[in-house]
C-alpha cells in the first residue's frame, strides 16, 4: 500500500522518453506556428510550452510514482483543468467583442496532443496535430467563405446587446438598464 517515487528507469527507457517530450514540443511548436503566422495572444512559445508541459506531466504520472496507490489519471485531469486557466488569459474582449476562443481551444488541444506524445501515443498525436491544422487554418478558410456566400458579419461575438444606443436613465437604485 505504499507510493514509491523515482523508479528505477534503464538508460533506453529514459531515451524513449526524451524522444516523447522532443515529440510533444515539436507537434506543439508546429500549432503555435500557425497561430503566430495569424498574430494570436499565444503563438509559438507558448503552443511548444504547453505541449511540452503535458507530455512531461503525462510522462511523471506514468512512470514517477508506482505503487499500489498510485492513480496515473490523477496528474492528467489536472492539466485538463490546469490549462484552462492558460486558454483564459488568451481571450479578450474588446469594443464589446470577444477574441481569442480559437486560441484558447487550440492550447487545450495542444496539451491533449504533449499528453499523448507523453503517453507514447505518437500516431494519435500527430494525427490530433494534423486535424487541429485542418480546423486552424482550412476551416477558417471555410468559414470566411461562407460568411461572405451567406452575407454573415465579421468575426467575433458581440457582446452587448445595442453597442450604439447610450445606456436607460438610472433606476430608482441609480442602476442603468444596462448594468442589470
Amino acid at each position: 500500500m505504499e507510493l514509491t517515487l523515482n523508479p528505477s528507469l534503464s538508460m533506453g527507457a529514459q531515451i524513449e522518453l526524451a524522444i516523447r517530450l522532443t515529440a510533444g514540443l515539436a507537434l506543439g511548436a508546429i500549432i503555435g506556428f500557425e497561430r503566430e503566422l495569424h498574430q494570436q495572444p499565444a503563438g509559438f512559445r507558448t503552443h511548444s510550452l504547453v505541449a511540452l508541459g503535458a507530455a512531461l506531466f503525462a510522462i511523471i504520472s506514468g512512470y514517477g510514482f508506482t505503487g499500489e496507490n498510485a492513480d496515473p489519471t490523477r496528474i492528467a485531469a489536472q492539466i485538463v483543468s490546469g490549462i484552462g486557466f492558460i486558454g483564459a488569459g488568451t481571450i479578450l474582449q474588446y469594443r464589446g467583442h470577444i477574441r481569442g476562443l480559437t486560441t484558447a481551444a487550440s492550447l487545450w488541444a495542444v496539451a491533449a496532443v504533449g499528453m499523448a506524445t507523453g503517453a507514447g501515443l505518437f500516431v494519435l498525436a500527430v494525427t490530433g496535430t494534423v486535424l487541429i491544422l485542418v480546423v486552424l487554418a482550412i476551416l477558417d478558410r471555410v468559414e470566411r467563405y461562407a460568411r461572405r456566400r451567406l452575407s454573415i458579419g465579421p468575426d467575433g461575438f458581440d457582446i452587448t446587446e445595442h453597442p450604439l444606443e447610450p445606456p436607460g436613465p438610472p433606476d430608482s437604485e441609480g442602476h442603468t438598464e444596462d448594468m442589470q
